[in-house]
């Protein structure tokens, strides 16, 4: 869809001007013009007294073919990759290979010096390395880093545009895809490419009716799966008829690959046309929060509570469990809606997703919500009063008992465990 002015209509109300949610309409000569800032949002066609805008269809259908190659944003902080980053140049080559043999997948790289994180992404699987290097774009800004990567996008034309699911990721991924009037799928779990990987997907994992689907269609657009609904059903969703299909995938969902250690690349050097104008806040000072920041993408071992802790100071407990087994702590979006416990340690649908190596629920009942984000952990282990519980169904391990009765044994077991080991190796302190 398109919004045209016709001009002989308007009557410059520059009520359209007020209703725009963009600052997407210019008057010129008492006329009302339409600027590339749109998203077609058609805000500004219901409030035209003079029936002078109309949204009609888009001229011309979109060149698919001009379009190729699949970009991952390499999200970066203080200079480092972010560990999002390294998954998803992992799935963008395996997506890379499906498509077609000389599909390339490239790591796309937004601030300043940037040339050593374009080698770590090599290592991590791309083909190569579009780099959008400028000092005025060393710390993230929404406009700055929008508008650099729409030019790029316009530019070079990939096929394919891939983000992380952090605040940043989603911050920018859906101003990026408005400006470039496409679509965006937003929170996936799987990408496919390939129609029979799909359906074979969909059979296993999914109660989605594939008989309609043909294996040899010739269609390689992108599937793109994610929950909807609360997470009771998967949702599929294909962007035909624009470029470049986008998604963005929380950090956690997809497996990185083993790095490659001196792997090399192709670097592309975009020059951006960023300027101070362009950019409408100013960084005064970054200020990092004092209060105890938790990474639950990248722990091992995550000791989660939930409802059945009974009170926020349940969380002791967990605390101490997870100290001994060498963990972070967790929680289920209960617990944190009760005000027992930060936000950053949620895990689940509307937290995050993580896939460690153990993850231990104690007290969670296991709504649909929360199991989205954990439920591809190596072992889980459950403990919980209720023998009817949800968590029970995905736990490879369950516990029927009183959390509080039940960690403390857990606890002194490891302790147990400790000394009988220090004591066979002949461990001193």
């Amino acid at each position: 869809m398109a919004v045209k002015v016709i001009k002989d209509l308007c009557r410059g109300c520059t009520l359209c001007v007020k209703a725009c949610p963009f600052e997407a309409i210019d008057m010129v000569e008492k006329k009302a013009v339409i600027n590339e800032k749109c998203t077609n949002c058609n805000q500004c066609v219901p409030v035209c007294p003079f029936d002078a805008i109309i949204s009609e269809e888009a001229e011309g259908a979109v060149d698919l073919s001009a379009y190729k190659h699949i970009w991952v944003y390499a999200e970066t902080r203080n200079g480092e990759l972010m560990g999002v980053a390294r998954e998803l140049i992992g799935e963008g080559h395996r997506l890379a290979r499906e498509v077609s043999g000389d599909t390339k997948i490239y790591a796309l790289l937004v601030g300043h010096e940037l040339d050593a994180l374009a080698q770590e992404c090599f290592e991590y699987g791309a083909d190569g390395a579009y780099l959008i290097d400028d000092p005025i774009l060393k710390n993230f800004t929404t406009d700055g880093y929008t508008k650099a990567i729409v030019d790029a996008v316009k530019e070079y034309k990939p096929e394919i545009v891939i983000y992380g699911a952090t605040h940043i990721g989603r911050d920018l991924a859906p101003r990026v895809a408005a400006r470039l009037n496409t679509g965006l799928t937003a929170d996936c779990t799987r990408l496919d490419v390939d129609i029979k990987t799909y359906i074979e997907y969909a059979k296993k994992e999914t109660t989605l009716d594939v008989s309609t689907l043909d294996p040899n269609d010739p269609d390689k657009g992108l599937k793109q799966t994610r929950p909807a609904f609360g997470g009771n059903l998967m949702a599929t969703i294909v962007c035909p008829r624009t470029r470049p299909q986008m998604s963005t995938v929380r950090p956690g969902v997809m497996q990185k690959r083993e790095p490659v250690p001196g792997a090399k690349g192709e670097i592309i050097r975009v020059k951006p046309s960023v300027t101070e104008e362009d950019i409408h806040t100013k960084i005064v000072n970054i200020v990092k929060a004092a209060k105890e920041m938790v990474s639950l993408t990248d722990a091992k071992i995550i000791c989660s509570g939930g409802r059945g802790l009974g009170g926020p100071e349940g969380f002791k407990l967990i605390k101490q469990f997870a100290d001994k087994v060498g963990g972070v702590v967790g929680s289920s979006r209960a617990a944190v809606d009760a005000g027992w416990i930060d936000h950053s340690h949620q895990v689940g649908q509307t937290g995050t997703t993580v896939k460690p190596e153990i993850y231990f629920a104690c007290g969670i009942s296991g709504a649909i919500q929360h199991l989205a984000g954990m439920q591809t952990s190596k072992l889980i282990v459950a403990i919980n009063k209720d023998p009817d519980a949800p968590i029970f169904g995905v736990a490879d391990y369950g516990i029927v008992g009183d959390l509080y009765k039940v960690i403390p044994q857990i606890i002194e077991e490891w302790d147990n465990a400790e000394e009988l080991f220090a004591k066979e190796h002949k461990i001193v302190d």
